[in-house]
């Protein structure tokens, strides 16, 4: 009897999962590489979002600091190119072009050209990324790692700092680039 149960149940649950509207895949679905090709696409987001955040914020607040113990937007902007250049100098097997733009870059459209400039550093990483090469182990800071998995810390490392840069628009008045209408899929669009 409990076996009939159980069936039951699984076949029910697999009811009502097959009749629900099917799911739209977040990422291209590909057989080959799916890790990579998963990686691709969120390294791609992140470089939208986090161009709109440089562009969104007004020059005058380039400087702008909730506290004096975190660093300014731009400073978060240059910091943020400077440890995409240190990830993807790795894994493309360079040594890291360090250019210190969180020091020396403090405009609006300094800090936008030094994103555009990592990105196309990084571009060539990503996009020559398949799941054989990723696993290939590398040293960074010491430790093993593999190609893939920098290139998903760079991604985790832009998402956390696009987090700071959500509050310091909030505390502005301005609208995140993730929050305006017609941004995500399914949203609405003013």
């Amino acid at each position: 009897m409990r076996k009939l149960t159980l069936l039951i149940c699984l076949v029910a649950t697999a009811a009502v999962a097959f009749s629900q509207e099917p799911s739209k895949p977040a990422a291209p679905a590909t057989q080959d590489n799916p890790f990579s090709t998963h990686n691709k696409f969120v390294y791609g987001g992140m470089k939208l979002i986090l161009l709109r955040s440089a562009e969104k914020m007004p020059e005058e607040n380039y400087g702008f600091r909730p506290t004096e113990a975190v660093r300014t937007y731009g400073q978060i902007l240059g910091h943020v190119t400077d440890v995409a250049y240190s990830f993807c100098s790795k894994v493309r097997g360079e040594k890291d072009p360090n250019p210190n733009n969180e020091k020396t870059k403090t405009s609006k459209a300094d800090l936008i050209a030094a994103l555009k400039d990592v990105f196309a550093y990084c571009d060539p990483a990503y996009e020559g990324m398949t799941d054989t090469s990723g696993a290939i182990l590398v040293k960074f800071m010491g430790m093993p790692s593999t190609k893939l998995a920098l290139l998903n810390g760079n991604i985790l490392h832009m998402t956390e700092h696009y987090g700071n840069l959500v509050t310091y628009m909030r505390l502005k008045n301005i609208v995140p680039p993730t929050s305006e209408p017609g941004f995500l899929p399914g949203s609405p669009k003013k």
